[in-house]
């Protein structure tokens, strides 16, 4: 039992910091469109988007965890396989929540930018 959780705990947890590494070094860009380059809310932001990932899923690894009694090698490579997979669809499913709410964000900044560029067009020729 100790092997398939140390197995299971090393790759669960080498997965999360992996795809929570790549995530958040490539949605800084995301952050700092929806921010308007305000760097001083994107990457904070972005800081506390990460913390929250590696929570979830560090705690999603550790309820996945638990397991009963295995008898063979076959029943461990068994057990692995059918925890490691579900962790993975678990995984990727967050990352394409976070993508989603990180396009999400972007196209609401650019809606209200175009709302305001509009906006400004209108005033000017009222003016004139």
């Amino acid at each position: 039992m100790v092997k398939v959780y140390s197995i299971y705990l090393v790759i669960s947890l080498g997965m999360t910091f992996f795809v929570a590494k790549v995530l958040f070094q490539n949605s800084k860009i995301f952050m700092l469109d929806i921010f308007k380059g305000r760097e001083e809310i994107a990457f904070p932001t972005n800081r506390l988007f990460e913390i929250g990932f590696y929570l979830m899923n560090v705690g999603a690894a550790l309820l996945f965890m638990k397991t009963t009694q295995i008898l063979s090698h076959q029943g461990l490579l068994e057990t692995l396989s059918l925890k490691i997979g579900s962790f993975s669809i678990y995984l990727g499913l967050m990352l394409f929540m976070n993508l989603y709410l990180l396009f999400r964000g972007k196209k609401v900044s650019s809606m209200k930018r175009s709302e305001v560029e509009d906006l400004e067009i209108d005033l000017d020729g009222a003016a004139l």
